[in-house]
């Protein structure tokens, strides 16, 4: 057995279908898009969601609900969260946390609104800077020592 021997085992490989080649093919004529109608022309790209002409299923389900286009998001971040990186280290107590220091370890980005809540417990003497606190969260840092700033 050599490299000039080897091919594909029987069955396993198809001749491609060329359209539009002439009679002698059985895919001349009409080249497989039958006769007439909309997909038959030239130039024939229907969008997936196009029903021909019936009203459309995202026109047809019933609308409800609203959404405020003024509405503000805040990324959560919780007090345990910021309890464990005070522990490694990676905040330093005696300068504040602001939503620019958690930016840069990864926690939300720089444009986000950060709202801190209640989840877990803090015992390290913590000033943090937020656009917003949860009852709970303001309680814990200041039973532990800190201090709780709200940004505009």
């Amino acid at each position: 057995m050599n490299l000039s021997n080897l091919k594909p085992a029987k069955g396993s490989t198809k001749k491609r279908k060329r359209i539009g080649r002439g009679q002698g093919s059985g895919y001349g004529g009409t080249s497989t898009k039958g006769h007439k109608g909309q997909r038959s022309r030239s130039g024939a790209s229907i969008p997936s969601y196009f029903e021909g002409g019936q009203m459309p299923l995202s026109r047809r389900i019933p609308k409800y609900g609203f959404t405020n286009p003024n509405r503000v998001e805040y990324k959560a971040v919780n007090i345990a969260r910021l309890a464990s990186l005070a522990e490694e280290g990676k905040l330093d107590p005696s300068v504040p946390i602001t939503p620019d220091v958690l930016a840069g370890l990864g926690l939300v980005q720089k444009k986000d609104r950060v709202k801190v809540l209640g989840n877990g417990e803090l015992s390290i003497k913590l000033k943090v800077e937020a656009h917003g606190f949860s009852a709970s969260a303001k309680e814990k840092i200041e039973k532990a020592g800190g201090e709780v700033s709200i940004i505009n």
